[in-house]
């Protein structure tokens, strides 16, 4: 199933949200409204938000509260990326220059910290505190995620738990933070709001697994980036584990991060296209996805319960 049929019970306001972001780079400063609106401009999958507005139409839908808040989730999303891009030194994202390549790291950063300023703004606008404190929570723990991947760089003594973790920290409570507000803004109870952390917790690591498995079997087109870029960048991935599990004594990750010859980078994506590690990493995945869905019965029977069903299976079947 593809997104739009997912999406259906919530594309009218997905739209709006779309228009909403766009609407930021429409200031008088002149300088600052293009590079906004180059940042806007291409919005990825959408999936957040759209968590947002479908776990807010299981109870009491009021988009008065919840497109501020679908709007703040994106753009917190958005930071996050212009910020790893510049950390990162990336050059393209999304199949374009980031931000980091065209005006520099200093700008960069400080186009990060513009788009949070905004984020916090658009979730002041939900005037419930309870949604504005996880707003909160979650930028540290989103921060703390970044400074344990900055700092394991290059570094091969990481195992699945600390993967699991940091991934958790990077992608999952972004996830989360879309579903519990959503729920919290739909007057859900307090059970379906606990379901939905549930959800968007175990989605969020399953979406980030299948992200990693791609860094090695995708193409740089479909990518919008160079292939194998997290192994370049020091960053361990999942299948890069599976390789230092079954060689630890010498692997192509090892030398890698120890000498940069970037043969190893391709023998390393050679050695994970050619044995069973992709399934071995889609089997993980699905096994999230599962742990994501296994409460979902308990909500009401509706349009966007659905939708978190189809979401789940969307999320493994995307690299397949």
């Amino acid at each position: 199933m593809e997104l739009k049929q997912i999406y259906a019970p919530i594309q009218k306001d997905l739209d709006k949200v779309k228009d909403t972001l766009k609407s930021i780079s429409r200031i008088d400063y002149e300088w600052l409204s293009k590079q906004l609106n180059y940042i806007v401009s291409e919005t990825g999958k959408g999936m957040r938000p759209a968590l947002t507005l479908l776990a807010g139409k299981l109870y009491h839908y009021n988009l008065t509260y919840l497109l501020p808040m679908s709007v703040s989730v994106e753009l917190m999303h958005t930071a996050t990326l212009v910020h790893d891009d510049a950390i990162d030194k990336a050059s393209t994202r999304r199949g374009q220059v980031t931000i980091n390549s065209k005006w520099g790291d200093e700008i960069a950063i400080l186009m990060g910290d513009f788009l949070f300023a905004k984020a916090g703004e658009f979730v002041s606008d939900t005037q419930t505190p309870r949604v504005i404190k996880l707003f909160s929570q979650t930028l540290g723990i989103i921060s703390s995620g970044e400074i344990g991947q900055f700092r394991g760089a290059y570094n091969i003594n990481q195992d699945r738990d600390s993967y699991y973790r940091r991934i958790y920290r990077k992608t999952g409570s972004l996830f989360s933070l879309a579903t519990q507000s959503g729920a919290i803004l739909g007057k859900a109870p307090e059970e379906s709001v606990a379901i939905m952390k549930e959800y968007a917790d175990n989605l969020g690591i399953a979406f980030q697994v299948v992200d990693d498995i791609l860094d090695f079997t995708s193409t740089a087109e479909a990518l919008g980036k160079p292939v194998g870029s997290d192994l370049i960048q020091g960053t361990l991935t999942l299948p890069a584990i599976f390789i230092i599990e079954r060689n630890p004594k010498d692997n192509p990750v090892g030398r890698f991060f120890k000498n940069r010859d970037k043969k190893d980078v391709a023998e390393a994506i050679d050695i994970v296209k050619n044995t069973g590690i992709i399934k071995e990493c889609y089997k993980i995945a699905g096994d999230y996805c599962e742990k994501a869905c296994r409460n979902l019965k308990s909500l009401p029977d509706v349009e966007s319960r659905r939708a978190f069903y189809d979401l789940a299976e969307f999320v493994i079947k995307q690299g397949m």
